[in-house]
């Protein structure tokens, strides 16, 4: 089985986000970027499944700039054994990503791909989906538990009822959700060794794709502060409070 496993360059999730002055985006000039914590699970549950026999392949992809080949060394250093960079210096939505999965699909022929739930940076929650749409692939998303069993595999889904039982046949697309697993670190030998694993380059008009973004921003801006809390006595002053001052009743 051969696996692919997207991988998104973000913003550091202990990183205060801070919109840019002009109020055009958010800014990441000498802001720490890291990959996306939901990727590094993927990255995770690949390399699982590689070290129980099931895999025999993990290819490690990102779409987006140059620098973005750390996260992917970050992918190799965990244990994905070589990587490609679909170098775009501008905004990528969604459905271009899907896009540019599906011509990698085409080209690398995995069995299985496995990427994060969502982006912490955007939570479009939208790729996966969009992937197995275009690809008409069966697709576990949420997935909380990963078991390969007879050239398929059950996935257990997280959903707002309880949890979900799926078989899926390959090939598939997998989402994973925050309890899947728990990332290791890489260790320094695997940091040194993966400076050696191939990573190739390719622009998305390579693989036929037109990145160019269907949504236009308006401008960004801070969420405005939120109000400090009051402490009531009674049930009758939070009544009082809410029809007078809030005026929600």
């Amino acid at each position: 089985m051969r696996l692919l496993v997207p991988v998104k360059r973000v913003v550091d999730y202990n990183v205060k986000v801070r919109v840019k002055a002009d109020g055009t985006g958010v800014e990441t000039v000498n802001v720490k970027m890291s990959m996306n914590p939901f990727d590094e699970i993927a990255v995770e549950e690949a390399v699982r499944l590689k070290e129980k026999g099931i895999a025999t392949e993990i290819i490690a992809v990102s779409a987006g700039p140059a620098v973005a080949q750390e996260q992917i060394r970050t992918a190799l250093a965990m244990g994905a054994d070589r990587g490609i960079l679909v170098e775009h210096d501008g905004m990528l939505e969604p459905l271009a990503v899907a896009k540019i999965l599906k011509a990698i699909i085409a080209k690398e022929a995995p069995d299985l791909v496995i990427l994060g739930k969502q982006a912490i940076d955007d939570d479009m929650n939208a790729t996966g989906q969009m992937l197995a749409a275009l690809m008409g692939w069966p697709q576990g998303t949420f997935a909380s538990k990963v078991e390969a069993v007879d050239g398929s595999l059950n996935i257990t889904r997280e959903v707002d009822g309880g949890l979900q039982k799926l078989a899926l046949k390959l090939p598939a697309i997998i989402t994973t959700d925050l309890r899947l697993n728990e990332p290791r670190y890489a260790s320094l030998p695997n940091i040194m060794k993966a400076r050696k694993k191939p990573i190739e380059t390719v622009k998305p008009a390579d693989l036929g794709v037109d990145p160019a973004p269907r949504l236009t921003v308006l401008k960004v801006e801070e969420p405005p502060n939120r109000q400090a809390g009051k402490k009531v006595g009674s049930v009758q002053e939070l009544v009082e409070k809410l029809r007078n001052e809030a005026k929600v009743i």
